[in-house]
């Protein structure tokens, strides 16, 4: 039964790390956005392991932003500019290129219900 528990926990303790990784990575370089990354780790977290959410909550660069998540569903307000300005930016960028109508309604819906989300949350 135990082996069935840790089956199960494996693939919420890869996405948790992998996320923690690229939230990390997001810390450092500027167009790699940390918050969503967390997000995604303090929701796969306790899936996979008790230990490293607790970790994660208490993190003294984590922590805060995790909690202000969690108690009010709120996001920072640089991770808010940095989302409204990239998300049309990024749209352009597929303009740009030359991607067809499709992809670009379909990005372009996706893009304006993400900015839409993220606008309406109160800021920590």
């Amino acid at each position: 039964m135990s082996s069935l528990n840790t089956c199960r926990r494996l693939p919420f303790l890869w996405l948790a790390w992998s996320c923690i990784g690229l939230g990390a990575a997001g810390v450092v370089l500027p167009l790699l956005p940390t918050t969503p990354f967390l997000l995604v780790a303090a929701w796969a977290a306790p899936r996979g392991s008790p230990r490293l959410w607790a970790w994660l909550h208490d993190h003294s660069h984590f922590g805060p932003l995790l909690r202000a998540w969690r108690d009010h569903g709120a996001v920072p307000r640089r991770a808010k500019w940095l989302t409204l300005g990239l998300l049309p930016l990024s749209w352009l960028t597929l303009l740009v290129v030359g991607f067809a109508a499709p992809v670009l309604v379909a990005t372009g819906a996706l893009f304006l219900a993400v900015g839409t989300f993220i606008a309406t949350r109160p800021t920590a």
